[in-house]
């Protein structure tokens, strides 16, 4: 992955909306706006010519389905990430958006928080990919997984076993903390015990909330350190 701001084409049949989401995305630290396209030939052809990172793309466009826009865009070798925004709520769509790989789908109308949330974790996505040298282990992978998910993915009623307050604290104690933090740590600055921080952090790290890091000493087991997934 390629460092600098994230080049994004945004796809929408309607010039205003196009112009409004192109706002958006302009106001998000490390996001750049390479263009936007107005129909299903204009989007082909501004991939080819811009090679965009990431690009937004409407369902409904004029001279065709911008599903099928994504279908051609991923036969090549190199393709852009998609996230869909539509006004398209049927299953089918979603379901065939998923399988065809868009990162996000986000139905219209929508505000720019509800962008912005999408695009952080696209970016927090991509950021953490390009530290990997070369392959990840299942819990690599699911930390992946957690950040494309973003913070929100985190219930606001906690499962069994874990308490919305008491991960707020453990969560805040992480990202109010100047470096990376262990379990005992957390269960001092919270008064809870180290299991338990342990348990809540797992819990966080699960949902792409903090990340975690492995300190090697000179012998013995590596210690689990975590910072938020956004550091």
């Amino acid at each position: 992955m390629t460092s600098g701001p994230i080049k994004t084409l945004v796809v929408d049949d309607d010039y205003r909306v196009a112009a409004i989401h192109a706002a958006y995305v302009e106001k998000i630290d490390g996001f750049e706006v390479v263009g936007q396209a107005h129909s299903a030939r204009e989007a082909l052809d501004a991939v080819a010519e811009l090679r965009p990172d990431l690009v937004l793309m409407d369902v409904y466009l004029p001279d065709g389905d911008g599903l099928n826009v994504v279908c051609s865009m991923i036969e090549r070798r190199e393709h852009p990430d998609v996230i869909v925004i539509t006004a398209a709520r049927d299953v089918n769509t979603v379901r065939r958006a998923m399988q065809l790989g868009a990162v996000h789908y986000l139905v219209k109308p929508f505000g720019f928080g509800a962008l912005s949330d999408r695009l952080t974790s696209y970016r927090r996505l991509r950021h953490r990919m390009a530290g990997f040298a070369d392959d990840a282990d299942q819990a690599d992978v699911d930390e992946l997984f957690g950040l494309l998910r973003g913070p929100s993915a985190v219930p606001a009623r906690p499962g069994k076993g874990h308490s919305a307050p008491t991960l707020e604290l453990v969560r805040k104690a992480v990202q109010s903390a100047a470096d990376d933090v262990s379990a005992a740590e957390v269960a001092d600055v919270v008064g809870i015990s180290r299991a338990t921080a342990q348990r809540y952090l797992t819990y966080l790290q699960r949902h792409g909330v903090v990340r975690l890091h492995l300190r090697y000493g000179v012998t013995g087991r590596p210690e689990h350190r975590y910072t938020p997934a956004d550091r």
